[in-house]
Order: C-alpha cells, then structure tokens, then sequence
C-alpha cells in the first residue's frame, strides 16, 4: 500500500515535498516513480528512482527543478520540487513495481494535489 502526502496551493516559484510511504517490509526491493494527471489530460511520468537509489530519470519537463529520493529505512519515497510551475498543476501519484520507469508498476497511490498558483 503506498499513501502520498504533502501536496497543496502554492505559488508560482515556490517548492513543495511531496512523500509516500509504504507499507510492507519489501520496499527496498522495489522501484519507484513519480507520475501525473492534470485534468483533461493523460497520466504522465515524472520521475524514476531505482531500488538502491544509484539510478534516476526524469521527465525533461521537471529535469533541474524536481528531485526524486527514498528512504528504505523508512519505506518512504520523495519528490523535492522547486521553482513550481502553473503547468505543474496536477494529482500527483506514487508507483512502486519491480521494471519502469514508463510502465510495469503493481502498485499506486491514491494521490495528492499540487495546485500552482500563477
């Protein structure tokens, strides 16, 4: 089970933690990822970790502004984003599976919401 939380309003330029944890004592063993859905629109990737955090990847769309982290000892995953965009407006989502980073994911979220004020 995997719970996000951290979301908010906030205003163009400023930064927000998103977090999910999860529970279970596999989570290390895991990948996880960031994904999106704006309204009107179609779930996109954000960010990738792999599970020893050696790897990363991100969308080009956040690249410099929003970084992807875990905690296995607290079977958390993170996503640092900074200088927030109007076009960052979405439902933010946590996915753990053992491929990605695009796809292959066995478990979600419910989401959190970013709304980024312009």
């Amino acid at each position: 089970q995997l719970v996000e939380s951290g979301g908010g309003l906030v205003q163009a330029g400023g930064s927000l933690r998103l977090s999910c944890a999860a529970s279970g004592r596999t989570f290390s063993t895991y990948n996880m990822a960031w994904f999106r859905q704006a309204p009107g629109k179609e779930r996109e990737f954000v960010a990738f970790i792999n599970w020893n955090a050696e790897y990363t990847l991100y969308a080009d769309s956040v690249k410099g502004r929003f970084t992807i982290s875990r905690d296995n000892a607290k079977n958390t995953v993170y996503l640092q984003m900074n200088s927030l965009k109007h076009e960052d407006t979405a439902v933010y989502y946590c996915a753990a599976g053992s491929t990605g980073p695009f796809k292959g994911y066995d478990a979600w979220g419910q989401g959190t919401q970013v709304t980024v004020s312009s």
